[in-house]
């Protein structure tokens, strides 16, 4: 293992009831050090395997995982170093009393030689603070929102300073109105406590707005694996275009009503690709506009073609409404198309 890495698996395959369908299979990875790993992918493409096998949890059928060139045993077999050194926090509180204070919540997560020392009300303290909780710190966790309750078990995994902290769909219970915060927390513990974190999210704007390293996962095997950067603005897949954006889906020909000569059979457009009123007539209809916060998504078709577009004049369109639009990106996939396909006149 390099020394910029941390967790690692090699050729790791695990499948449910022999259904080579489900699961992970032949996975390798490697995840860097006091960075941000992200595990991307459909529902059912296996990114809940793949967390529950680094941490321990299940043991592969094949293949093996390392913590720091360390092989990691299923926990029920053996307890190892490499256990105590990552915490897992699940989106449902399960392992969680829910008429316990948040500080004993909290204190719960001390290793069993750092409770009752003197150094035990600090940790707690420091814990709460990290998170913004320290005022709840009198509250049943039961009786908190979802945005507090996932602070709190972050807290409870962060208290022992752990090297690594494994989350599964963190954000998932928390109101948008605290998940920007909590996104923000827990890039600056990496920052400050060096730890690495490792999650599985369905969200793209959770993990384009935190994530170091992305992992895209399809039908339990890793198809595209790079920077947010470079996996937004370069998919090499339609699969990872459409996990990672709101876009649309077009073929060669519908793809020319919108002013692309494309070279292959499929095309996608990002919602933010599509200028409005930069065009030529009027020829696409409003169909459905849909809130955003601080802007609006637009449903428009044109002859039986839909498209998204982002619309940042709030209330300026209509359902009804027809407007002109250009595309200024896209990207390409599937089978090569032969050429002579010409353009239509007016978007």
């Amino acid at each position: 293992m390099q020394d910029d890495m941390i967790l690692e698996t090699i050729s790791v395959t695990k499948n449910y009831f022999g259904d080579k369908s489900s699961g992970v299979n032949n996975v390798t990875i490697f995840i860097p050090k006091g960075k941000i790993t992200a595990i991307v992918g459909e529902s059912g493409s296996g990114k809940t395997t793949l967390l529950n096998l680094l941490f321990g949890l299940m043991q592969p059928d094949s293949g093996e995982v390392f913590f720091k060139e360390e092989r990691i045993l299923k926990r029920e077999e053996k307890l190892q170093p490499a256990h105590e050194a990552m915490r897992l926090v699940t989106q449902n509180n399960q392992d969680m009393d829910m008429n316990a204070t948040v500080w004993d919540s909290v204190r719960s997560g001390l290793r069993i030689g750092e409770i009752g020392v003197d150094t035990e009300g600090k940790k707690i303290t420091d814990s709460l603070h990290m998170l913004d909780i320290f005022p709840l710190k009198d509250q049943p966790f039961g009786k908190l929102s979802g945005g507090e309750k996932q602070r709190v078990t972050i807290a409870k995994a962060l208290i022992s300073k752990p090297e690594v902290i494994l989350l599964d769909e963190p954000f998932n219970q928390v109101d948008a109105t605290y998940r920007e915060g909590l996104q923000h927390d827990i890039r600056h513990i990496v920052k400050e406590w060096g730890v690495t974190i490792v999650l599985v999210s369905h969200d793209p704007a959770e993990i384009l707005s935190m994530a170091d390293e992305l992992i895209v996962l399809k039908e339990g095997e890793i198809v595209e694996n790079g920077s947010p950067e470079e996996l937004y603005n370069s998919p090499k897949l339609l699969y990872t275009a459409q996990i990672l954006a709101s876009s649309s889906q077009l073929t060669a020909d519908e793809a020319l009503k919108c002013g692309i000569k494309s070279k292959r059979g499929t095309v996608v457009v990002y919602a933010e690709h599509v200028k409005i009123g930069k065009g030529f007539g009027n020829k696409w209809t409003v169909k459905q506009i849909l809130f955003k916060g601080f802007f609006e998504e637009l449903i428009i078709e044109r002859d039986r073609v839909v498209l998204r577009a982002n619309n940042y004049t709030k209330g300026k369109y209509t359902i009804g409404s027809k407007i002109s639009i250009t595309v200024d990106d896209y990207f390409e996939f599937g089978k090569w198309e032969t050429p002579a396909r010409s353009l239509p006149k007016g978007l």
